[in-house]
């Protein structure tokens, strides 16, 4: 009997020592806290001088933006107003077309009205051409007929620019957003106002007055001595007639 339970208690440790451990309890790891996502940057103010460097070929339009600060001008209005923007950019071979000294014969004014009369200030597509309105009225101020007219046509897929002085094409779309759109031409509009500017009508004639003439005429020495030399004759006339009458008398008494 002792044997038996003394057999049976070492089978039994004997067990226990050969079964594997338990694995120990292990905390589920916390999942790990994720950052909102990051809404996309806002974009950028539209910069016109940026959209022509990159399309290249307008570096004398761009020279004169930036000098007459029209470009400051664009971005400002581009980004705080809904009107939007056309621009008729003038390549570098169009400004090369100009006679020489052309632009260094402008006043600062006129290099200003020259940059804005390349600017619509609203948005013009493509498609909206065919519809518009003559003159069309740029930045540059009053589209009268003898200052700065531009009249835009089209045919077609050709349109057709004329300020009364230079006669050009839209030749292609450099940028457009439905904001702003960019065209490319060959030649620079010139403004009749600065190239051809029409001479001040002439001030009339300085006119006497009635009330004048007639003092004038009842002043002239020349009128008096008419009127007296009349007067004179008058009377010599009237005395020889009496003269006679009276001899006449005295005849026919005597007899």
């Amino acid at each position: 009997m002792l044997f038996f339970l003394l057999h049976t208690s070492c089978s039994t440790l004997l067990t226990l020592a050969q079964a594997p451990a338990a694995a120990p309890v292990v905390a589920p790891k916390a999942a790990p806290v994720l950052a909102p996502a990051s809404s996309p940057a806002p974009p950028g103010p539209t910069n016109v001088t940026k959209i022509l460097e990159k399309a290249g070929q307008f570096s004398t339009f761009i020279r004169l933006m930036k000098a007459t600060e029209v470009a400051n001008q664009l971005l400002g209005q581009l980004n705080n107003t809904n009107n939007g923007i056309t621009i008729f950019a003038p390549s570098d071979s169009a400004f090369s077309s100009l006679k020489s000294g052309t632009l260094n014969s402008l006043s600062d004014e006129q290099k200003v009205e020259l940059i804005q009369f390349h600017i619509i200030p609203t948005y013009l597509s493509s498609a909206q051409f065919q519809t518009i309105s003559n003159p069309l009225r740029t930045q540059a101020g009053d589209s009268a007929d003898g200052k700065f007219p531009l009249n835009v046509t089209s045919s077609g897929d050709t349109v057709n620019i004329t300020s009364g002085l230079t006669n050009t094409s839209v030749s292609g779309t450099v940028y457009t957003d439905g904001q702003l759109a960019v065209y490319q031409i060959d030649r620079v509009l010139q403004p009749l106002q600065i190239f051809d500017p029409r001479p001040p009508a002439p001030a009339p004639a300085p006119s006497k007055s009635k009330k004048k003439k007639d003092d004038d005429v009842a002043d002239s020495p020349a009128d008096d001595s008419t009127d007296n030399s009349k007067a004179v004759r008058f009377t010599m006339g009237n005395n020889v007639g009496s003269f006679g009458v009276t001899a006449i008398v005295i005849a026919l008494i005597s007899l």
